[in-house]
């Protein structure tokens, strides 16, 4: 595939594992799930859960501006949720980074979660342009 490009960032976590921070094709940019880690320490962020939401949406923030756009070009949002009680929290978290119209947006509750966080986000974007 000729116009996939691969984003990097060193505002974001780097990958723990096999897969990219983000993937770029054409103008549509397939973020990968991002957990609450501090991007200069790669330590979980303290805090309630509400802190660890917002990490995660501030790590998606840096990779979004990283891929030449911003977290208003998010059409699809998908979170990860260890205990589902937390939807409320993960609401507040969300209303900080977006603004109607709002993305579409699943919510999961999961068993587990990498290095046993209690949420993860990921995020398509549609950048303009």
């Amino acid at each position: 595939m000729s116009n996939k490009q691969i984003i990097h960032t060193s505002n974001a976590p780097a990958a723990i594992g096999t897969y990219s921070q983000a993937v770029k094709v054409g103008k549509t940019v397939y973020v990968s799930g991002q957990i609450p880690l501090v991007p200069e320490t790669m330590e979980i962020v303290e805090g309630d859960f509400k802190a660890k939401a917002c990490q995660c949406f501030e790590n998606l923030k840096a990779i979004a501006e990283a891929s030449g756009g911003s977290l208003e070009d998010a059409v699809k949002i998908n979170i990860s949720m260890t205990d589902l009680s937390n939807f409320p929290l993960v609401n507040e978290a969300m209303a900080q980074y977006f603004k109607e119209p709002y993305p579409a947006r699943a919510a999961v509750g999961v068993k587990e979660l990498p290095k046993g966080v209690p949420v993860e986000i990921e995020a398509i974007l549609y950048l303009k342009g």
